[in-house]
Parts: C-alpha cells; structure tokens; sequence
C-alpha cells in the first residue's frame, strides 16, 4: 500500500484569523507541489484523509483538485497536531489503498516513526510545511520511498 503523509501548508497567523486557513504564501506552496507531483505521477491516492482544521482541509482540497480528482476527501479524526498516531496505525491495518493524510506535526512525524521503526522510538522525521513524505508497506512492514518540501522544487 502506499501512503503518502502530508503536512499542511503555510497558514495565516491566529491573530489575523482564529481559523487559520491557508495563507497566500501556503496557496504557492500547494501548487509547486502539485505541479511537481503532477510532472512526475507520483501522487496517486484512491483516498485523501484530513484533519477538520481548515489549513489541512484547504491543502487536501487543492491537491484533490490538482491530482486526485477522484479521490474520496473525508475528514478524518485522530489527525490533530497532538492525536496518538496509534489511532491512525490501527485504522490503517484495515486499508488496502493508495492513501494521503494531511496533516500537522508532530503528529505526522509521530505517525511516520511509528510506522517505520516501532514504538518508543524518538521522532526520525520532521516534515516542514507542505512537504510530502511516501511510505510503501503493510501491516508491520513499512519503508521510506521518498520525501519532497516545496523549498527544493523549482
């Protein structure tokens, strides 16, 4: 199965909007993203989950719109910034798809490390903002594939 982890794009400052929606600077880092997941068919998910945060919402949205125009979007608890990744570990043994999550650290990256390397082990990843990280496996048994942030892309 692969599992694409994503973590939202930059977002307005609480002061300016309690809501935190994605800010114009968070707009330009979705679409160098999809343009790069585009050129490449490297983002195929039959599902995009989100958290119900309109940063995270917004950024799923934007990447179903860009690349997965197919895909189920749902809102998915246990994907706040401080939800137990074992939630997710356990709903991921019951799917069989292409799957992206968008979401927020340090849950993501708890959630990448657990998954990889096991519990109790201190966070391997760190996932800046709108960068994807894949992740191919099952179960038990996963393995880096690749990792990209809008910073590196043209």
């Amino acid at each position: 199965m692969d599992l694409y982890l994503i973590r939202h794009a930059h977002a307005v400052d609480a002061e300016e909007d309690p809501a935190r929606p994605l800010s114009d600077r968070g707009r330009k880092q979705v679409r160098v993203v999809t343009n790069f997941l585009d050129q490449s068919e490297a983002f195929e998910p039959a599902e995009i989950w989100h958290s119900a945060l309109a940063r995270s919402r917004e950024t799923a949205q934007m990447l179903a719109h860009a690349l997965a125009r197919d895909a189920v979007l749902t809102s998915t608890p246990g994907l706040e910034p401080n939800d137990d990744p074992d939630a997710i570990v356990r709903r991921l043994k019951k799917f069989d798809r292409a799957l992206a999550i968008v979401g927020h650290e340090p849950h993501l990256s708890a959630l990448a490390t657990l998954l990889v390397a096991g519990p109790d082990k201190t966070p391997l990843f760190l996932l800046k903002k709108c960068s994807v990280l894949r992740l191919e496996g099952t179960g038990a048994h996963w393995q880096v594939r690749w990792q990209v942030s809008p910073e590196l892309l043209p």
